[in-house]
């Protein structure tokens, strides 16, 4: 398994991951709740299984109050025994910089029967 990446808190969005598969939308509203106002939980599904992923986000009311919500609850044991990793969330521009990043160093395979389809002069 992957180190998930802490993230820097720039906005009142939060990731949590490592969750329990049993967690529920109202089970991370009340959790942080205790830390400030939730805006919005929601949690990450597969779509053919429509089963968690083991991930959410979470919309605070403030920077403050997400600032507040990592310092308090990362690295918390929350159900199960599982600790909770609580960062900042990556904008949707940064992570599809990402992911272009990670598609583009990784030869296609239209590019690799191309390549080994034409001789080489």
């Amino acid at each position: 398994m992957r180190n998930p990446e802490i993230v820097e808190v720039t906005s009142p969005r939060l990731y949590v991951g490592n969750l329990s598969f049993d967690a529920v939308e109202s089970d991370l509203s009340e959790l942080f709740g205790g830390v400030g106002t939730v805006q919005n939980v929601e949690i990450v599904i597969n779509r053919h299984t429509m089963r968690s992923k083991g991930f959410a986000f979470v919309q605070m009311q403030s920077v403050d109050e997400a600032k507040r919500a990592v310092a308090e609850l990362h690295d918390k044991e929350y159900m199960g025994g599982r600790k909770l990793v609580v960062s900042g969330a990556k904008a949707v521009e940064e992570r599809r910089s990402e992911r272009n990043r990670s598609d583009e160093s990784q030869p296609s395979p239209e590019s690799e029967s191309q390549s080994e389809s034409q001789p080489e002069q």
